[in-house]
This record gives C-alpha cells, structure tokens and sequence, in this order.
C-alpha cells in the first residue's frame, strides 16, 4: 500500500484487512452429521443459500459454491485448534483446508463503495441487490476476488496473495474518481464492524 491517498475529497476508505485464520471447508449441505460436526467445531452454521454468509463477533462463513464455504477470522486467539477441526469434519464427511496463507483482504467503506467497486467489477453491487451479508465470487479487474459486504456501509474484498499488487492498483484506481483515504490495517473482526 505504497500510495497515500487521493487529495480531493474522500468519500472511501481503503485499509488492508488482516486474516489470521482462513480455511475452506469443503462437504455435502445434506449429509447430516457433516452440517452438525461443523456447526459445532466451528460455532457457525454452514450457509446453504447462495451468496449468503454467516457471522457471529470476528469469524464469518462465507459461502463459496454449494459444496464449498470459506471459514475467516481476524483473531488469532480464535479458540479452534485446526487438526482437531480438521478431524472432525473429515469423519463427518467433509473436509477442511488451511488456506490463511494464500489470500488478502481489503475494506471498502463509504457511501460510493460499491459504485467505486462496480467499475471494476461487473457483480451488481447496488444495496437493492447486494445485500448486508451476502458475498459472492467475480473479477476486480483481471484478478479473481471474493467480495462480502459485512455492513451496508463496506465491502470486504479478498483476493490471492500473489495477485494483490495488481488488486490494490486497481481498488485505488476504482476509487480514485470519488475520492479516497487509506487508513490502518484492522483484523477481519474491526472489518465487520460498521465503518
């Protein structure tokens, strides 16, 4: 994040979200015993309709495929011990991946956010039909990125790691027509929270 910020008015903010835990959950909704061991190693439910997510203080579920969900959290004192996570779900059925190296995370806040976020991906990201918990899959430019809208204020975009310098040029650019400041680095948690 080498770049200050745009000079002109500042409708955004762009700060960098921190994940200390981020681990894809893979298994079949319907199997029972999975959508039970998971809910209760996890402590959320596995969102089963599309583009949804849940969340309870600094962990959310976001919901990747139908098949397929992304466990986040932004405290690394999250009580869960991971092979014993892992465990669990795969003798339910299911299977879980430690992905908390591969991705980064921004927030997007601000009445132009998802304007802002829309010349640079073609999800409609209007409040009518983007939602305040829903996330979903697309592009950000050329780059693919997972988008969550934690509040009706912001959006919290991840992308690969090895594609986040090309991301965060193209979030600047996006915002750069409305006016944009960059703020502090927040754990995933701060990032849910109202801007």
């Amino acid at each position: 994040m080498a770049e200050l910020s745009n000079a002109r008015d500042t409708a955004l903010t762009l700060g960098e979200v921190t994940l200390a835990v981020a681990w894809n959950v893979r298994g079949d909704p319907a199997n029972a015993a999975l959508a039970t061991d998971a809910a209760r190693v996890l402590g959320l439910a596995l969102p089963v309709d599309a583009l949804t997510s849940t969340g309870i203080g600094s962990v959310a579920l976001l919901w990747l495929g139908p098949q397929s969900w992304l466990y986040v959290a932004g405290d690394s004192s999250t009580p869960i011990d991971f092979d014993s996570a892992r465990r669990a779900i795969n003798a339910a059925g299911g299977a879980l991946f430690d992905v908390s190296s591969s991705y980064v995370a921004w927030r997007v806040a601000g009445a132009a956010a998802a304007q802002a976020l829309n010349r640079a991906c073609p999800l409609d990201l209007h409040p009518r039909t983007f939602r305040t918990g829903q996330c979903a899959q697309s592009v950000l430019g050329h780059v693919n990125a997972l988008f969550h809208k934690p509040d009706d204020g912001a959006f919290i975009v991840m992308v690969a790691r090895s594609f986040a310098a090309d991301a965060w040029r193209t979030l600047c650019e996006a915002a750069r027509t409305d006016g944009y400041r960059i703020v502090s680095a927040c754990p995933f948690a701060c990032a849910m929270r109202a801007a």
